[in-house]
């Protein structure tokens, strides 16, 4: 995710190639298959099919907003991001006054009320600026004991995993279970980028294999990436259906259920350095997967009805687009 320009890392197709060369990248096989009194009186269950969009906490050019603005297309909302403190592995987050808050009071209430229309609402961590390293059983305990804390304090439903420098499998594993435990109907999504779950044995990957009994959804980020490699063993570039399609088939022949699986693509062209794509792609990529209709030359061997649904960067720049994106995506989402 981004916070204001792009400085993502590109892999070009003869990287991809090598990689799968090299073994790192299988099409495998499918198993398709105490908390804030607030949040748990009123957060309802995320829907079947769900779309999640970011919403920022801080000004970059993009409309300001506040929760209470979102629209309704609109399931799961990220606070986009908590940060990293002294301590390694704990997080805070801080209200910016740039979102036109004026207090965290209102801020509270704006998620009650959020909630009360049966979405969830979460905090995202990391964001591309984002320095959080849970790489050791303190760093562990630190992230979990900090995130069950801003649950507490905000309200929030669950937490987003967004750290662009990568994540230990071992270590965060350890600390979204301790989130678990504590909170056992927590929202937990995911946002990693393209290369990271190129293979079940990436770190990513292997992190939401692990704490696959709980998992809500992982929103790859299918924009700021260079070409890819699809479950057919075929390259593909950004910004096309097949792409989408193409790379969402790893996750769902390598172990995530479907329910599990979303595509996640920027709001707009200000959104992202790369790989916008236009709703009608979006929701033909859906269609493909879901129905095996709407493909492009890459067609799934088989549908994946559960398909969870799609996510955007970011509720503010939809809202500089007049929310097309979510006027589009989200009724079509709601309706698979």
């Amino acid at each position: 995710m981004v916070r204001a320009q792009f400085t993502k890392r590109l892999l070009g197709a003869a990287a991809v190639v090598a990689l799968a060369a090299g073994g790192l990248i299988s099409a495998g096989s499918a198993n398709a298959s105490e908390e804030h009194p607030d949040a748990k009186q009123h957060a309802a269950a995320v829907p079947e099919h769900a779309v999640t969009g970011y919403w920022q906490n801080f000004d970059n050019g993009a409309t300001k907003q506040k929760l209470s603005d979102v629209p309704d297309d609109y399931d799961i909302i990220a606070v986009a991001f908590a940060d990293a403190t002294g301590t390694p592995g704990a997080v805070d987050f801080k209200l910016d006054p740039a979102t036109g808050y004026s207090d965290e009071q209102q801020f509270k209430d704006d998620i009650k009320a959020k909630q009360a229309a049966g979405k969830s609402v979460i905090v995202s961590v990391g964001g591309e600026k984002g320095s959080i390293s849970v790489s050791d059983d303190a760093s562990a305990d630190a992230f979990a004991s900090s995130i069950t804390g801003l649950m507490d304090k905000y309200g929030f439903n669950g937490v987003d995993i967004d750290l662009e420098n990568g994540v230990n499998s071992t270590y965060m594993t350890k600390a979204l279970k301790a989130v678990h435990d504590k909170k056992s109907d927590v929202v937990v999504t995911m946002a990693p980028q393209t290369i990271d779950m190129q293979s079940a044995s990436t770190e990513y990957f292997k992190t939401a294999l692990a704490i696959k009994d709980f998992l809500t959804v992982v929103n790859m980020q299918y924009y700021n990436s260079g070409s890819m490699q699809g479950c057919d063993g075929k390259v593909y570039s950004q910004g096309s259906v097949d792409f989408l399609t193409g790379l969402a088939c790893i996750q769902l022949e390598n172990g995530l259920d479907p329910s599990q699986v979303g595509i996640g693509v920027p709001a707009s062209t200000s959104g992202a350095g790369s790989g916008y794509v236009e709703p009608s792609v979006v929701n033909d990529a859906l269609d493909c997967l879901a129905k095996g209709s709407g493909c492009g030359s890459f067609k799934p061997s088989k549908t994946y009805p559960g398909i969870r649904g799609a996510m955007t960067w970011s509720t503010n720049w939809d809202a500089a687009g007049g929310n097309a994106w979510s006027k589009a995506v989200g009724s079509h989402v709601h309706g698979l």
